[in-house]
């Protein structure tokens, strides 16, 4: 089957020039033709989604309830991007819905699990957009403070890079295995609202663009991730005891285009077989140094002042005793 793709020049971060390919095999937007159980649709559906003309509803606003689309073709481009249109909605007040949705890129596909939908120690990529806070309900029930390092804004977008043995932590909302996010007020919205991953060069960046102005805004930027090629594209999302309607309303993948130095072709010569982020570890310290902001620098800043000057006290007092001491024996 010959498919059709549009083109189109755009520019990385670092201003190299880029063409777009729109891949319409791995694509998903209206009137959703290829969607279905049988084997020559592109996308299948599972557990509670469904399809309609305007959308596909990954769950409806009623508890309990999960659901997902994946697409049958795995993906085997070695720079893309994804562009979701999405939304997000439901009668729940605020914190009062749940839970939120995820884009995948995973080995992985149509298997149910507790993660947004999908199962857990999963290899590959999730973008998650998480609407609802389960470690500050949790602070709260202990009747325990905020803290700068667990208060956050949400729904909040974040992205994970599993190898097949790393646990989403549901209860910390992700935060010891995240690369980074931002929040994004994105439900009820009167306007669309979009998600934007591209992967190009190794480097990951995620941009959304949910206040109505065509404008993407950045969440995350991270060099140095390795994902390998022919993963499977995916969307899922989850409710429990909170509920909201999770919609897609359309995902379209483009190809890209890339021109590398020889060098940059030298570096990219070896085959990716296990996703992994270099420096992990290094992005874990930034994060926790991000955390300790505010008052817990204010406390540490005035206790290492307070413990200097009681060093200098402590010091000048030795020092006159030993000055008294050394007059004595002279006298």
């Amino acid at each position: 089957m010959v498919t059709s793709h549009a083109t189109h020049l755009c520019f990385a971060d670092d201003d190299h020039e880029m063409e777009e390919f729109l891949k319409r095999e791995h694509s998903l937007s209206k009137p959703y033709q290829g969607v279905g159980s049988s084997s020559s649709s592109h996308w299948e559906l599972m557990g509670d989604a469904m399809v309609t003309t305007e959308q596909v509803r990954l769950t409806p606003d009623m508890q309990s309830r999960q659901g997902a689309i994946w697409s049958r073709i795995p993906c085997h481009l070695k720079d893309w991007e994804v562009q979701v249109h999405f939304k997000i909605h439901g009668q729940g007040k605020k914190n009062l819905n749940g839970d939120g949705l995820a884009i995948w890129y995973t080995k992985e596909r149509m298997q149910k699990g507790p993660v947004f939908g999908n199962k857990d120690n999963f290899t590959g990529l999730g973008v998650f957009v998480d609407t609802y806070p389960n470690e500050e309900k949790h602070i709260e029930a202990q009747k325990k403070r905020y803290t700068p390092r667990t208060q956050r804004i949400f729904p909040f977008v974040l992205a994970m890079v599993g190898n097949g043995t790393i646990s989403y932590d549901h209860e910390r909302d992700g935060r010891p295995t995240e690369l980074g996010g931002c929040n994004a007020m994105v439900r009820n919205l009167k306007h669309d609202s979009f998600l934007f991953i591209r992967y190009v060069r190794r480097r990951l960046t995620v941009m959304i663009d949910i206040d109505g102005q065509h404008e993407w805004r950045d969440c995350l930027d991270l060099p140095g991730v390795r994902l390998p090629q022919g993963y499977y594209f995916g969307a899922s999302a989850i409710t429990g005891d909170l509920s909201d309607n999770h919609d897609i309303i359309s995902m379209k993948l483009y190809q890209l285009t890339v021109l590398r130095s020889k060098k940059e072709e030298e570096e990219e010569e070896d085959v990716i077989t296990i996703p992994s982020v270099d420096n992990m570890e290094l992005i874990r310290l930034g994060q926790s140094d991000e955390g300790m902001s505010g008052i817990a620098i204010f406390f540490t800043v005035l206790f290492s002042m307070l413990g200097c000057i009681f060093l200098i006290v402590i010091g000048l007092v030795v020092y006159s005793h030993w000055n008294e001491n050394r007059r004595k024996r002279f006298y």
